[in-house]
């Protein structure tokens, strides 16, 4: 077991602000509700508490948290309750406030799992293919190669809806 330092009130705080932003984004491109895109975000500043890691650097901390965040989305979308609920049962709630998404976003949440996470950070969090490999865990050419086919869908798909 690696021997990690308990980390300051003071710096989860300030990654908390740093970084709160980014975390509901990625979350909810694979949850895309509020409620379930705000139990993500709690779940993972509380994994970061919990674990108390000192990081390299700011990078490591925000790849950290995307890895995360990308990892506990994924295990949500898996959950018993998920696969059980009809979703057609929920069509008349309503939700507090909405996320503004343009036409754009929507087309990137609803891309295949495989191209979103790549299209979504290489496009809407800056980072380059290598990047997102390291962070999604994947090889080099298997990124560029989902960069690829997101663009293919999503040329397709705005190109239609004009």
């Amino acid at each position: 077991m690696k021997n990690h330092r308990e980390l300051p009130s003071q710096t989860i705080e300030e990654s908390y602000n740093r970084y709160i932003d980014m975390v509901y984004r990625m979350a909810f491109s694979y949850m895309k509700n509020k409620a379930d895109t705000e139990d993500i975000t709690a779940d993972v500043f509380i994994k970061l508490m919990k674990k108390g890691l000192v990081f390299q650097s700011a990078e490591h901390e925000k790849a950290w948290l995307l890895r995360v965040t990308g990892n506990t989305s994924k295990d949500a979308l898996k959950h018993w309750w998920r696969k059980n609920t009809d979703i057609d049962l929920c069509e008349n709630l309503q939700a507090e406030e909405s996320l503004h998404m343009d036409e754009t976003l929507q087309a990137v949440l609803a891309l295949p799992p495989r191209c979103k996470s790549a299209v979504y950070l290489y496009y809407y969090e800056g980072y380059s293919s290598k990047e997102v490999a390291a962070i999604l865990q994947k090889p080099h050419s298997t990124i560029r190669n989902h960069l690829q086919e997101g663009r293919t869908l999503l040329k397709g798909v705005l190109e239609h809806e004009e």
